[in-house]
């Protein structure tokens, strides 16, 4: 089935309303592959979160110098500038910006060679939209240092996204 109607705006009165965006909560997902890029940023949009996207590391560091993000999800193994790459450049510029690696392989050596470029969470693929969504919340919330729970409340689901997404 390809319709995405339930993503946009003029959705049918029969699809659950898509909850407005928290400001607080923007995240920024990296990823080369555009199929995989194009779930993860809709299903954060859809689970309430302003997303942006960028395809390799590179044009997530251009993006990162327009706006501020409360998050990046990002591959590792991409052109021009791999996942890793961007966390160095990132702590070399004094950014402190948690990240999730979601990649096909950890970078064990790179993470052994740097220890401190390890995130808080790495996700292997094939990962599921429930893992994704509970590893967003739980590095949103450890950042947030407990303070409050984050958006979207613990009880968000998505309804059969991946019946109605077609890479």
């Amino acid at each position: 089935m390809t319709d995405k109607s339930f993503l946009h705006a003029d959705e049918p009165a029969s699809e659950p309303p898509r909850p407005e965006p928290n400001p607080r909560q923007r995240i920024l997902v990296v990823e080369d592959d555009a199929a995989i890029r194009r779930v993860n940023t809709e299903v954060l949009t859809y689970s309430g979160y302003h997303v942006d996207a960028a395809e390799d590391g590179v044009a997530a560091w251009e993006t990162l110098q327009l706006n501020n993000y409360d998050l990046i999800v990002t591959d590792n193994d991409m052109p021009r500038m791999t996942g890793i790459e961007l966390i160095q450049k990132l702590q070399a510029n004094g950014r402190v910006l948690p990240v999730i690696m979601a990649t096909g392989a950890r970078p064990d050596e790179q993470f052994a060679r740097y220890n401190l470029l390890q995130p808080p969470v790495t996700l292997l693929k094939p990962y599921s939209f429930d893992e994704l969504l509970e590893a967003v919340k739980a590095v949103l919330f450890a950042s947030n240092e407990g303070r409050e729970e984050p958006v979207p409340p613990p009880n968000w689901k998505i309804p059969a996204v991946a019946d109605r997404l077609q890479p």
